[in-house]
């Protein structure tokens, strides 16, 4: 289900960590031959508010239905979905004012708000929604990453205003995947191509969303313009500027000089720099609840870590209070757990490991390897207790990381080589399982936990592989897959905290930091809040205050 899922959503963790940035400015800007649509209403310029954001790529054609080289915060921002993944994983409405599902689990029945127009002024109905559905389905390989689209069998506009999707089985993260940026958002009838296909481009970029592209130069800059007919709440600034700005230290110093007035995102700036920058005294800085989880996947299937009391000695090895202040600056937040509490189903109360040398050496000593005299190195039957870890070898934080690791386990006898290589490589080793410990991010919200426990049972990704040392694999695979079909809540809950509680009592994954959002920004921009969906951007609720 999730194979395709893989190479996709490593381009999209590259994209997320590239930064946004939003400043205060006014602009005058040449009309250009590719703008699409105007908004109306302008407001008077002496009341206008523009905050301008800074992005490292051109925005894209805006495609809802299309990867690369469309930027997914622009998709996120322009366009809607039938539902809002929200705070604690709440579905909340959006197009769609209701939703109906049937007893079996099947067929979802989406009510849609009456009264909504598109930006050329068409009405957004049910044959609309119908028509990107098509077009969806119709490449459904391109999208395979996504299981909801695998799962669809067939869709139907039962009236204007009322939309069916009957699916092939019960799958409960049909709702969650609805929620999703890309591809199940919705473009205006008069967007659409001649044939109707998407995958081919788009006419022009028609949105029912809170803003209207007003102008474009490729390369250069986009403009946004509030939708003054927009049926939802409408921005509180009046315009939106992207300009394509590669550097991330030219923008640290661009919001120093005032050029700038946020800085936002996932990865969008060095620590460093984000440290700096709160410890000056001039700015505002915020960050996020967890938005996924760093950990390394430990390998049961061969070598030291097939021995539980091998993997618990790693747990109780790394100091991960010192690994995440001293590499992230304490802006990451250390992991207790595989998959954060603030996430769905996954506050189960487990208990954390506490960093304990001592217990490490004990575990080690229980397990067979001991230290002989006069060596550095334990050995058993003669064997030293040698392990790698694999890291992105251009992966600015896990470099440190795996250095700072591999000096915690040299304290308990463990020789730890770290290997960092190219992501290609990286993935392929990951995917054949031939690694002892191997740095991974889980996927965040609304993926997780669904498509984390559906990476753990398929095959063919590694993870699934390097279990195999866990004599409850059959049992705990098994869950993963009920887990997605049950429609009873509570059963629900009831797979998911075994599967945690096994994963974390197993020992299958070193859980070490959450990573989060940042932002830094002056005391006149307002209203800052971080979205519950990790790829979604809060631009339509900031305001300017001078």
């Amino acid at each position: 289900m999730f194979r395709k899922f893989k190479g996709l959503y490593i381009s999209f963790i590259f994209v997320l960590l590239l930064p946004v940035i939003l400043a205060g400015c006014k602009t005058d800007l040449n009309k250009n031959t590719e703008s699409s649509v105007k908004s109306e209403g302008q407001t008077p310029a002496s009341t206008e508010k523009t905050l301008t954001i800074s992005w490292p790529k051109d925005i894209g054609p805006l495609n809802p239905h299309e990867y690369t080289p469309n930027e997914f915060f622009a998709q996120g921002m322009y366009y809607e979905p039938l539902i809002d993944y929200g705070e604690g994983g709440k579905l909340v409405p959006r197009l769609a004012e209701s939703w109906d599902i049937s007893q079996d689990g099947k067929v979802y029945t989406f009510h849609l708000r009456k009264n909504v127009k598109f930006t050329d002024g068409s009405d957004f109905d049910a044959n609309v929604v119908q028509k990107n559905f098509h077009t969806i389905l119709a490449n459904r390989n391109m999208h395979s990453w996504l299981g909801l689209i695998s799962q669809i069998d067939k869709t139907e506009v039962v009236d204007a205003h009322t939309f069916k999707v009957t699916l092939k089985n019960r799958y409960y993260p049909a709702l969650q995947e609805f929620a999703v940026v890309r591809p199940l958002r919705f473009l205006g009838a008069a967007g659409f191509p001649a044939d109707g296909d998407t995958a081919k481009g788009i006419k022009k970029p028609i949105t029912t969303g809170p803003w209207v592209l007003s102008e474009y130069k490729k390369d250069k800059i986009a403009v946004f313009t509030r939708n003054e007919n927009y049926w939802g709440t409408k921005p509180k600034i009046n315009k939106l500027v992207v300009k394509v700005i590669p550097d991330g230290e030219a923008r640290v110093l661009a919001l120093e000089k005032g050029d700038i007035d946020l800085i936002y995102g996932e990865g969008v700036i060095s620590l460093d720099s984000f440290v700096n920058l709160r410890d000056s005294g001039k700015f505002e800085t915020s960050v996020s609840n967890p938005v996924a989880s760093r950990a390394l996947i430990v390998n049961t299937a061969k070598g030291p870590f097939a021995d539980l009391n091998v993997r618990l000695a790693l747990q109780h090895a790394v100091n991960k209070r010192a690994l995440v202040d001293g590499v992230t600056n304490g802006v990451e937040k250390v992991a207790d757990t595989i998959i954060s509490s603030n996430f769905p189903y996954a506050n189960v109360g487990l208990k954390p490991y506490d960093y304990n040398v001592e217990e490490a050496k004990a575990l080690l000593d229980k397990a067979g390897w001991t230290l002989p005299a006069g060596k550095t190195v334990r050995e058993k039957n003669g064997k030293p207790l040698e392990i790698e870890l694999v890291y992105m070898g251009p992966d600015q934080i896990e470099k440190p990381m795996a250095a700072a690791i591999q000096s915690d386990l040299k304290q308990i006898g463990v020789s730890l080589k770290t290997t960092g290589v190219e992501r290609e490589l990286r993935n392929k080793r990951m995917e054949s399982a031939d690694f002892d410990l191997l740095f991974w991010n889980t996927y965040g919200a609304p993926y997780d936990p669904h498509s984390f426990v559906s990476t753990n049972y398929e095959k063919g990704y590694g993870i699934f592989e390097s279990q195999q040392g866990l004599p409850m694999k059959d049992k705990l695979h098994q869950q993963m897959k009920d887990v997605l079909l049950t429609v009873d809540e509570k059963e629900r809950q009831k797979l998911y905290t075994s599967i945690f509680t096994t994963l974390h009592e197993q020992a299958v994954y070193l859980p070490i930091s959450y990573l989060t959002n940042i932002a830094v920004y002056p005391k006149y921009v307002k209203g800052l809040k971080f979205p519950a969906h990790r790829d979604e951007t809060p631009f339509s609720m900031l305001d300017i205050q001078k």
